[in-house]
Order: structure tokens, then C-alpha cells, then sequence
């Protein structure tokens, strides 16, 4: 074997050890390292809605950091999924609400395929509620009330714009950055023509409680469609 075959030789066995190290340390992972409350779905309310209120309290009253974090799941024009962590801004009688720029990565993806799904996870509690729908865009009008009644610095960011566009270097968007900091400042009222407001009408609701002997609750909402529309509840096989 030649110094060549024998320095290969090494990064590979380097590498092995690097994996297994790293598999080993995330088996050490515990979930949920904490007392997870009890739920009994048939003392649930007949539409998802005021669940989802109730367990978001919850969940802030437990301590969980960041509770209005997300994850949106879109499609792009050829069916190819994609996923990001963005804020709920609301949720109400007409759905779960969030914002972005139309240009974005994930607008243009509703733009094109407007089904979508949504997913909280709040460790604190072992509970995840997913939902799956129809997202619909809003008015300019709703889309300019949701931008200026955020901060100062998520006016500046969505002023910044280009979402998803290649970024040349970290001068150019600290130059950005800067100006759209100004005039956020001087502007309050100034607009992001392509800031947009949008509300995923959910058909399905999900959540989950987890249980310490994997025994967890599963309880989906299922909207059916007729003369009148109404929720079916269901459990699920964990």
C-alpha cells in the first residue's frame, strides 16, 4: 500500500468514527423529559378550532418558547416539496393566517399550487397539531394591515425584499438591510407592494398527545362537504 492508498485509507476510517459518533450521540437524545398532561379527545369541542386556541395557551403557560413558530409544507409547479419555519399571525373562524412576499420562494409555489399544509410542535406539552387545506390569498389591503401592525424590524425586513433571490454578497444585504432600516424608521406607514397576507382554510386538523408508553392520542378533524359542511372527529392508530 503507497502513501496514497494508506492517506485514503485513514480518511476513511476517520470518517466511520466521525458517523458512528454522531449516531451514537443522537441515540443519547431524550424526548420529552418532562410529565406530559393527560388528554381524553372525547371531552374535545366539535370544531378544531377552539382546541387549537386552548393547547396554544397551554402551551405558552408551560414555557414553550416560540409557540407561534410553524412549519409550511408547499409543492412547486412539478409537485416537488419544500418546507420552512415562519410565525402564525392568526387563527380564526376562517383559518390559520401568515404573510410573506408573493415573489418568495413560497408564494410563488401558492401561486401555482395553492394546497398546503401546516405543523406546530410543542415539546413542553409531547403535543403537534397538523393541518392540511386550501390556502387563499388576501386583499393588498389586508396584507398592508398585517405588515404595519408587526415591529419596526419586520417592516425593515419585508422593505428589504428579494426573499429567495440569490444573494451576491453579505455587503450588498447589510446595505440593504440599512436602508430599509431607515426607512422603516422615517416611513412607518412606507409599503412592500409585494408583502401578502395569507390564511390556510383548513379540510383537515390534527392533534397529537403524546404519551409516555407510546400509547398516543391521535384525534383528527375531518371536514365533510354537503348541503352542510361539518366536522367529523376521528382517532388515529398512533
Amino acid at each position: 500500500m503507497n502513501d496514497e492508498q494508506r492517506d485514503r485509507a485513514r480518511d476513511r476510517a476517520n470518517d466511520d468514527r466521525r458517523r458512528e459518533a454522531f449516531r451514537t450521540f443522537l441515540r443519547t437524545q431524550r424526548v420529552w423529559d418532562t410529565e406530559l398532561p393527560a388528554f381524553d379527545p372525547a371531552t374535545a369541542p366539535a370544531e378544531p378550532l377552539p382546541l387549537f386556541h386552548r393547547w396554544f395557551i397551554e402551551a405558552v403557560t408551560a414555557g414553550q418558547s416560540e409557540p407561534h413558530t410553524m412549519t409550511l409544507a408547499t409543492a412547486d409547479e412539478r409537485g416537488r416539496p419544500d418546507v420552512r419555519t415562519l410565525m402564525l399571525h392568526d387563527a380564526d373562524e376562517r383559518g390559520w393566517h401568515f404573510a410573506s412576499h408573493a415573489t418568495s420562494r413560497k408564494g410563488r409555489h401558492l401561486a401555482a399550487r395553492p394546497d398546503a399544509a401546516l405543523g406546530f410542535y410543542w415539546p413542553a406539552q409531547g403535543r403537534a397539531v397538523r393541518l392540511r387545506g386550501r390556502v387563499l390569498t388576501g386583499t393588498p389591503e389586508e396584507g398592508d394591515a398585517d405588515l404595519h401592525a408587526r415591529s419596526t424590524g419586520a417592516l425593515a425586513s419585508a422593505l428589504v425584499g428579494r426573499q429567495s433571490d440569490v444573494l451576491g454578497s453579505e455587503e450588498e444585504l447589510a446595505r440593504a438591510s440599512r436602508a430599509a432600516w431607515e426607512r422603516a424608521r422615517d416611513e412607518p406607514d412606507a409599503e412592500a407592494a409585494t408583502w401578502t397576507a395569507y390564511v390556510l382554510v383548513p379540510d383537515e386538523v390534527e392533534f397529537f398527545q403524546g404519551e409516555a408508553h407510546r400509547r398516543h392520542v391521535r384525534l383528527r378533524y375531518r371536514r365533510e362537504e354537503g348541503a352542510r359542511a361539518r366536522w367529523v372527529r376521528e382517532l388515529l392508530w398512533p
